[in-house]
């Protein structure tokens, strides 16, 4: 059970207004968490955000955007947590069949929005109290599944980052990450903001629930616990360290 921050305690999160992004906001600001959201315009515009919580659009891609982003936080720019949400995988196609382009679009929008946002953050945290980041990373990162070979490399190199991080921040800033396996959100249908959110899941949720011991597809509420977790004292002496959320699918 992650702890209860007092109200003084700010948490900024990168993909807010997506599907895990709305459950994480809401809960941590329950718990008294001042929240900030940071996302595509096209999802906050979808998804506004609660009453009480700052919405600061940016695109993560870019250099200048997240610069903008990161200083609009506020004037103390303090944070005690940080978490990244951000990402997309494309429609499964084999390795071979992928374009350059798709590569790089792929890339920039995980990995590169990861460092970015990554680079942004660590001199707020340091000015923060008790500080800690987490990278929403997957399962395909070290769980290999056909078709999805863009998105589990970005995703393995941020498994990497976040032990580099770890390492360089240490020991004033924990940073940790969570690896689910699929999510019943908009991000099987294509992401939030890029996306048509009522088409069709691009998998098989009946029968990937077959598949897993527990007997279901993961919610978004059982990625926001162990994100909640890694953010609070309850894991102070935790830092460069994978949670895998999967329901038993994956157990390394």
């Amino acid at each position: 059970m992650a702890g209860h921050p007092s109200a003084a305690r700010r948490l900024a999160v990168l993909g807010g207004a997506g599907g895990i992004g709305r459950a994480l906001v809401a809960r941590a600001a329950a718990e008294g968490w001042r929240v900030s959201v940071l996302d595509l315009p096209t999802s906050l515009a979808r998804h506004p955000v609660p009453q009480g919580v700052q919405a600061i659009p940016l695109n993560g891609t870019s250099e200048d955007s997240v610069g903008v982003a990161f200083s609009a936080l506020g004037a103390e720019a303090e944070l005690e947590g940080f978490v990244n949400l951000a990402g997309f995988t494309p429609a499964r196609q084999p390795l071979a069949e992928v374009a350059p382009a798709l590569w790089d679009e792929v890339v920039a929008g995980n990995l590169r929005t990861a460092f970015l946002a990554a680079r942004a953050a660590l001199p707020l945290l340091a000015k923060g109290t008790q500080p800690a980041m987490v990278l929403m990373v997957s399962g395909l990162a070290a769980h290999a599944r056909p078709g999805y070979g863009p998105y589990a490399a970005c995703k393995a190199a941020m498994v990497s980052m976040t032990r580099t991080l770890a390492l360089e921040a240490a020991p004033a800033i924990r940073v940790n990450a969570v690896g689910p396996g699929a999510v019943d959100t908009v991000f099987l249908r294509g992401g939030t903001g890029r996306s048509d959110e009522n088409q069709p899941p691009r998998l098989d949720i009946a029968a990937h629930a077959a598949a897993i011991p527990l007997g279901r597809i993961a919610g978004p509420a059982d990625v926001v616990g162990p994100t909640l977790f890694l953010l609070g004292p309850d894991s102070a002496y935790m830092t460069g360290q994978v949670l895998w959320v999967n329901g038993g699918t994956y157990m390394p």
